[in-house]
């Protein structure tokens, strides 16, 4: 597992790095913008979407995302991210209340519909941390690395206590410890 993780992580780096310096942010956002398109049809096909199904999510997703960043007030994020927050925090709590088969029992359009929701607010998000700047953007995503290596390292080494063992056997409340720790690490260095 840890070697696919490495994999997985070296190639898409070595199609990311080249974007990432580049003075125009469109080739960041083009590749983020596939990279999310890939994770909508992941979803959609989770959700039981059919693959045409899925492929026409994409598409949605896809032409909202390129018409949001056409759009003169793109850079405008004010009030839309507090809303995204809140959704996200009122979500997360209403998902976590439901449980893994709670979830299951809701009807499929607003299961898919939030899940694309949250997509294109991710890239969104990473779109707009490109555009204020490379540091800004490295600086986000060094804090997330931080936590899931950390994270990862950390549960395998001394995780004993489940965190969610219906939802994701793996996780234990050591490694969510060892995240918060290695961030705390990183923020001092």
């Amino acid at each position: 597992m840890l070697a696919q993780r490495v994999a997985t992580a070296l190639v898409l780096l070595a199609l990311w790095l080249p974007t990432l310096w580049m003075h125009d942010p469109w080739p960041f956002m083009g590749l983020t913008l596939i990279l999310v398109s890939a994770a909508a049809w992941e979803w959609a096909r989770l959700n039981g979407v059919v693959a045409g199904g899925a492929w026409g999510i994409v598409v949605v997703l896809v032409l909202t995302c390129l018409l949001l960043a056409l759009t003169p007030a793109f850079g405008e994020t004010g009030a839309a991210w507090w809303f995204a927050a809140a959704a996200w925090l009122v979500g997360g709590i209403s998902v976590l209340r439901l449980g893994p088969d709670g979830w299951g029992r809701l009807p499929r359009l607003p299961r898919v519909v939030v899940g694309l929701l949250m997509l294109g607010v991710a890239w969104w998000a990473l779109a707009q941390a490109r555009i204020v700047g490379v540091n800004y953007l490295l600086s986000v995503l060094c804090v997330v690395w931080m936590a899931d290596i950390a994270a990862y390292f950390g549960g395998r080494a001394f995780g004993r206590r489940k965190l969610a063992p219906t939802i994701s056997p793996g996780k234990s409340w050591e490694g969510v410890l060892s995240g918060m720790l290695g961030v705390l690490l990183l923020a001092a260095l």
